[in-house]
């Protein structure tokens, strides 16, 4: 297909990518044919998956606020994908402006439109890295000219630990950004379950192994074992719209295959 002129000349245009296809489910405009294409065979099978995407989203803007409600103001987003409404900079910055930010991630085009967006923004950044490389990421000099980590930290894995196989190490990934953060530090995961999943769940799996980027799906014990010796806070593992809701109706959990857990390090 012809490659738009914003986007950059690395960028495989004939493959789908786990954040242009988000990025569409999101109702974005940065995304080939080939993620439309891949995104509407998901929707044929799950029609639910945007409101699953935007639960996920929704979730993110509940724990940066919770997060600066203990006193949080510096975070750092993992896998943090194509920029839309509702991100962690706008979301942490209206609580308080001096809050900073530093998003991380490796796809070229999530990397380009984020570096856009923040130019006009001194207390925000990003960097494109392998979140998978802890040491790497944390020893990049935009990452410690935003983060004092001697001050608590967010660091944000949101809807990315099912693209980590185990034998890329996810506790690991976790313990590692955590051993770098001072106490009152918080981890922030979503994840994408099996608890429950339906014969549909299973064939979008399948077709994102085949397709995308492979999907591992774990359960909330799992999830649990990946925080190693974080504490959960309130109310633990529980699905994404269970997580702190603002209003009483938490929606049909049935149609959320997947769980959110905010944990602190002590």
């Amino acid at each position: 297909m012809e490659r738009p002129s914003w986007a950059p000349e690395d960028v495989d245009v004939d493959r789908p990518s786990v954040a242009r296809v988000y990025d569409y489910y999101l109702g974005g405009s940065h995304n080939f044919a080939a993620d439309r294409e891949f995104a509407e065979q998901i929707l044929k099978l799950v029609p639910e998956t945007p409101l699953l995407a935007q639960e996920n989203r929704a979730f993110l803007r509940r724990a940066v606020r919770y997060l600066t409600s203990v006193g949080v103001r510096q975070f750092i987003d993992l896998g943090s994908g194509i920029p839309t409404a509702g991100t962690v900079h706008e979301v942490a910055q209206a609580e308080d402006p001096d809050a900073t930010v530093v998003y991380v991630d490796i796809d070229p085009v999530a990397y380009a439109h984020s570096r856009a967006i923040l130019a006009d923004n001194p207390q925000a950044t990003v960097i494109r890295a392998d979140l998978r490389k802890p040491a790497d990421v944390l020893a990049d000099p935009q990452v410690s000219a935003h983060i004092d980590f001697d001050r608590p930290v967010g660091i944000l894995l949101v809807s990315v630990l099912h693209f980590v196989p185990d034998s890329d190490g996810p506790a690991d990934i976790v313990a590692g950004y955590a051993a770098a953060a001072a106490p009152g530090s918080h981890v922030v995961i979503s994840h994408a379950t099996d608890d429950g999943m339906t014969e549909a769940g299973s064939e979008v799996v399948r077709l994102y192994n085949e397709s995308s980027r492979s999907v591992i799906t774990r359960r909330g014990e799992d999830v649990t074992r990946l925080l190693g010796t974080l504490a959960p806070v309130e109310p633990g593992v529980v699905q994404l719209p269970r997580w702190r809701p603002e209003t009483s109706d938490d929606g049909d959990v049935a149609l959320m295959p997947g769980v959110a857990v905010v944990a602190r390090k002590d």
